[in-house]
């Protein structure tokens, strides 16, 4: 990381933008995410051609709900490194700026490319839910369902099936979301949401 800020950044400005990507990265960790977000800014106006730069503050600006930031700095950031890693979130964020069909085009795109499973799981989870938002109840359900609940879930497979859920519970299966909701809880009794699950399978009971 040091050697490709030195790089694309001149030598003057190096020592500060790194003490200021360092406070933004500490901050984000300790979840002071407006605080991140300032210390990113700095760091972009010393090093703007830096990826981890335009990464850090992409992040911070999603975690404080700055969406249109978020999006700019994170497509920057995937034309820099060349990383999809960040396509859901870039996504999240066309979502809440209301913009369905990005949300569709870069959901496209990402398939596509041939990212990881679990950059492609995460993308999974906000199309879904971008789905359920539209109605398209059945589309999300469709796509969102598991052929089998494997043993020993990855967290990205937990957020899948909790969304699969949703769309069952929503689409009036409620045996199919049931049965998902009792996988997500061996696999993590602590999953965030189960209240709200439990409230949308109770109203899918006949």
């Amino acid at each position: 990381m040091i050697e490709d800020l030195t790089r694309v950044t001149p030598k003057e400005r190096v020592s500060d933008a790194l003490a200021e990507l360092g406070n933004a990265t500490n901050a984000m960790i300790e979840g002071r995410y407006k605080v991140a977000l300032r210390s990113a800014r700095r760091a972009k106006d010393l090093a703007p051609r830096d990826a981890t730069v335009r990464e850090t503050l992409g992040l911070a600006a999603y975690r404080v709900g700055d969406w249109l930031t978020a999006l700019t700095e994170l497509r920057v950031y995937r034309r820099l490194a060349g990383e999809p890693t960040h396509m859901p979130i870039e996504m999240d964020a066309l979502r809440a700026l209301d913009r369905g069909p990005d949300v569709v085009k870069v959901w496209q795109e990402l398939q596509n490319i041939g990212a990881a499973p679990a950059v492609h799981k995460e993308g999974l989870v906000v199309y879904a839910s971008f789905l359920i938002d539209e109605g398209k109840i059945e589309e999300a359900r469709r796509l969102a369902t598991p052929k089998r609940l494997k043993p020993n879930p990855y967290p990205a497979d937990l957020r899948v099936w909790y969304v699969a859920a949703r769309a069952n519970a929503l689409a009036g299966d409620t045996a199919a979301a049931q049965k998902i909701r009792d996988a997500i809880m061996v696999g993590d009794p602590a999953f965030p949401g189960m209240d709200d699950l439990e409230i949308a399978i109770s109203r899918s009971m006949p």
